[in-house]
């Protein structure tokens, strides 16, 4: 089964390295990686004390971050090491000010993850969500390395708990101590034979309610939706904007604010061009006295999404008609009711929403006309899930302490 994994790992490198030639995130991901070992060993000269944290892309990374964030105001001698597989997650993140170093994580060959864990020498090591590169793994469970998994989330279907799986599952004893988010990943660990679990929920929710503390006042989005009243669709793919196209002309004025996940040039001028009264934010210097007779303002710009949230009165979240939804929680600390496509449920707060009445999931363009609808017209229903999504968020906070609380008690930090 190794010799499996290796010839995997090999063909998807040589699959990148093709891809590079015409496809930009690619090209990023190959030269990302290209002399990892004299960077890395440059910028880590005279640095002790190393803690290791992993992450895929941008969104593990935000549940990541309030550990991060703690370890390094609690421990500031300490050199954080932050490892990107993504693109996505490490050009947004290269300068994040609390990691010492931000790299890509190598290939997972045996060579690399010797070389790149002899040059940490972390005295942790924490992998988020569900990154399971099994080299660097064995190479840490045979240096002793304390491996911790944070906001683990694991379904049956994996490949852990198939007939073919032993090998794969084996794998996982190099963890010390896995922090999960829900009890059935707990379960399904113990019926792979790893009792060394503890749910305490998704680490996002701790990084999340500092969201509206977070000072954000732009003069344009105050002029645009004066009474945070805005519809916001929030990384929307292909199948939201459509909606977001009907729902304006339905709703000639109701403010819609659209945040694409793809903010290519090209398509954003195409969606743009489906609304009467439409401005993109890097136009919006030079149209200010229009924004209050604009009805849709589209954010052609990374990183706000967050935080605009905080001029909607409804989040409609995108992912939900393909491969799965985006973040919800950055929505719901505002107090904003959410809806969504039927491919949620794999995000267990999503789930949780859903039972709460706090987000809804809809199959079609009439079925999510008709939620808006009712959101907007009756105060009574509104309320409830406004209330409901917020008090969620607030009470399902606590995850980052309790692995640090663990972490304290071991001496693994002292």
């Amino acid at each position: 089964m190794y010799f499996l994994y290796q010839l995997f790992v090999l063909l998807f490198h040589w699959v990148m390295q093709l891809a590079s030639l015409f496809h930009p995130k690619a090209k990023l991901w190959v030269n990302g990686r290209k002399n990892w070992k004299q960077k890395l060993s440059h910028e880590l000269k005279g640095k002790e004390n190393c803690i290791w944290v992993h992450s895929a892309s941008l969104g593990e990374f935000e549940q990541g971050r309030p550990l991060i964030e703690k370890l390094k105001k609690e421990h500031p001698s300490y050199t954080i090491v932050l490892s990107f597989f993504s693109p996505s997650g490490y050009e947004l993140r290269k300068n994040y000010q609390h990691a010492d170093v931000v790299t890509y994580l190598p290939m997972d060959l045996k060579r690399n993850a010797k070389d790149f864990i002899a040059l940490l020498n972390p005295k942790m090591a924490v992998f988020v969500k569900y990154e399971y590169w099994f080299n660097y793994l064995n190479e840490l469970e045979r240096r002793n390395t304390p491996t911790f998994l944070l906001s683990g989330i694991l379904w049956k279907d994996l490949y852990f708990f198939k007939s073919y799986g032993k090998w794969f599952s084996r794998q996982l004893s190099a963890f010390e101590h896995f922090f999960v988010q829900n009890t059935a990943t707990a379960e399904l660990l113990k019926s792979i034979g790893y009792k060394n679990t503890t749910v305490c929920g998704d680490s996002r929710f701790d990084r999340v309610i500092e969201l509206p503390k977070e000072p954000f006042k732009p003069e344009e989005l105050e002029e645009f939706a004066p009474n945070n009243n805005a519809l916001i669709f929030g990384s929307s793919w292909e199948k939201e904007n459509e909606f977001a196209i009907k729902i304006a002309e339905a709703l000639p004025h109701q403010k819609i604010i659209i945040a694409p996940h793809e903010i290519d040039a090209a398509k954003i001028e195409k969606l743009k061009s489906n609304f009467n009264k439409a401005l993109l934010w890097s136009e919006i210097n030079n149209n200010f006295p229009l924004l209050k007779e604009t009805q849709v303002l589209i954010i052609d710009s990374i990183g706000m999404l967050s935080k605009l949230y905080r001029y909607g009165k409804i989040a409609i979240i995108g992912g939900g008609f393909g491969a799965g939804i985006h973040n919800t929680l950055e929505a719901a600390v505002y107090g904003l009711p959410l809806v969504f496509g039927p491919n949620y449920q794999r995000f267990q707060e999503a789930v949780d929403l859903i039972k709460l009445n706090a987000a809804f999931s809809v199959n079609n363009y009439n079925e999510f006309e008709t939620k808006i609808q009712q959101l907007l017209n009756d105060t009574d229903f509104y309320q409830k899930a406004a209330e409901a999504a917020e008090k969620y968020v607030k009470e399902s906070s606590g995850a980052t302490e309790e692995m640090l609380e663990y972490l304290r008690r071991n001496r693994i930090i002292q």
